[in-house]
């Protein structure tokens, strides 16, 4: 079979993955706050204790899963193993009573889930190269948000009929159908030295194997390039806030639902995901198309700037269609973001060697702030409402549009298929 071939089928291959991986990956999500205030009848402030207990398991496991989807060539095998640690995890929490089992299991679930964004967005580049990666990842996320409302209708409809309870059953389907999807990519149509940043001019197969004859390979550069390369570390703390303000929102929407109907809060927390996703879907996809020319930066100021805009509206009103309207302001910064994230974290890491990692730990710093964004906006809650802890939320996303905008440079130049390796480099320096 030819490379073509390979790449085209593994490209389908990416689309199934990322659109049933999207109800793995994050195991219950939202649906965990609704579940532990309706069913075992937590207050909101253990429910931000736990989840946050599960995000700093998952930031103490991005740099190391990242790096180990850079060392590593069996990438489809470590999906796999993640995404049945995930699944399984989730499932159990019926079985569970008490903080600490609670806690754990999810701590777990999360730990696994990290391996899912740099595993696909690794082979997406070993597969479709520097040159086509901006589009590829447009193409992941849309996939991946058309899997979410897919699974988020599916959970509403069945919770419905049959309760909350429903949601563990539709994971474990969609569980089996990531698996299968993981498996029909074609492993040789990885290239896992580019997979990890390596080879920064687009060179075909032919060409690459010639250039290794009688020269000596790239070598990763030193992990130390994390913590110099200063526009990285200005997009970890813009990340971080970004999360910070968002990961809270979606859980308090959805506890504001369920307290006003306890029989339709996961409904409602569906028609909430569903909204958000049909219009990220959109979204992933104008930045797969427009981001290589309008900018990198002007993709990713956008998604802060949603943010401070949603928190404030979502205290206008209590009623349901109200804040499932507000919601889709969710699915534009949410989906800019989730398309333009690894787009500059390429573009940083361009020929280092240490794209994955760097995703890893940028991904850490996100995970800090919705640690922290969960655990702060449960406490407001208690103890002066969902109104002010909205407004609380919207305005530290207004301090990450201000550190985007004055010390963020412009990275879309990484991504120039004629620059050399040391004009590559300059954009981390």
């Amino acid at each position: 079979m030819s490379r073509e071939a390979d790449r085209r089928r593994a490209g389908r291959a990416l689309d199934a993955a990322n659109f049933f991986l999207a109800d793995v990956r994050d195991g219950l999500g939202p649906y965990l706050a609704i579940y532990l205030l309706t069913v075992q009848q937590w207050d909101e402030a253990r429910i931000g204790l736990v989840m946050s207990v599960a995000t700093v398991a998952g930031i103490l496991a991005q740099a190391p899963a990242g790096a180990l989807v850079d060392a590593t060539r069996a990438k489809r095998v470590l999906m796999s193993g993640a995404a049945i640690l995930v699944t399984t995890t989730s499932l159990l929490l019926p079985l569970l009573h008490g903080f600490w089992p609670v806690a754990t299991a999810q701590a777990v679930a999360h730990a696994a889930g990290t391996v899912f964004p740099p595993a696909l967005a690794a082979v997406s580049l070993g597969v479709f190269g520097h040159h086509a990666f901006t589009g590829r990842i447009g193409r992941n996320e849309t996939f991946n948000h058309a899997g979410n409302a897919t699974a988020a209708a599916v959970a509403g409809g069945g919770a419905y009929l049959l309760g909350p309870t429903v949601v563990f059953y539709l994971l474990a389907v969609m569980s089996v159908a990531s698996l299968l999807s993981i498996v029909c990519i074609p492993g040789v149509a990885i290239d896992h030295e580019l997979a990890r940043g390596l080879h920064g001019q687009e060179q075909d197969q032919e060409s690459r194997q010639g250039s290794h004859q009688g020269t000596q390979a790239e070598q990763p550069a030193g992990f130390a390039i994390l913590l110099t390369c200063r526009p990285l570390l200005i997009f970890a703390a813009c990340v971080m806030l970004f999360h910070l303000s968002n990961a809270a929102m979606l859980p308090l929407v959805g506890q504001k639902l369920a307290l006003q109907d306890k029989n339709l809060g996961t409904s409602l927390m569906s028609a909430c995901i569903v909204a958000a996703q049909i219009v990220m879907a959109p979204m992933a996809m104008l930045v797969g198309a427009r981001a290589d020319h309008w900018g990198h930066k002007r993709f990713f100021l956008a998604s802060l700037v949603i943010l401070p805009i949603r928190g404030a509206l979502y205290t206008l009103s209590d009623s349901p269609a109200w804040l499932v309207g507000v919601q889709l302001l969710d699915g534009v910064g949410a989906g800019i973001f989730g398309a333009i994230f690894p787009v500059i974290v390429a573009d940083l890491m361009r020929n280092t060697g240490r794209f994955n990692v760097a995703q890893g730990a940028v991904t850490a710093a996100q995970n800090i702030g919705a640690a922290l964004s969960t655990s702060l906006a449960g406490l407001v809650v208690v103890k002066a409402g969902y109104s002010a802890a909205f407004l609380t939320l919207g305005a530290i996303a207004a301090l990450g549009v201000l550190v985007c905008a004055l010390a963020l440079p412009e990275t879309r130049d990484g991504a120039n298929p004629t620059a050399t390796p040391l004009d590559r480099r300059a954009i981390a320096a």
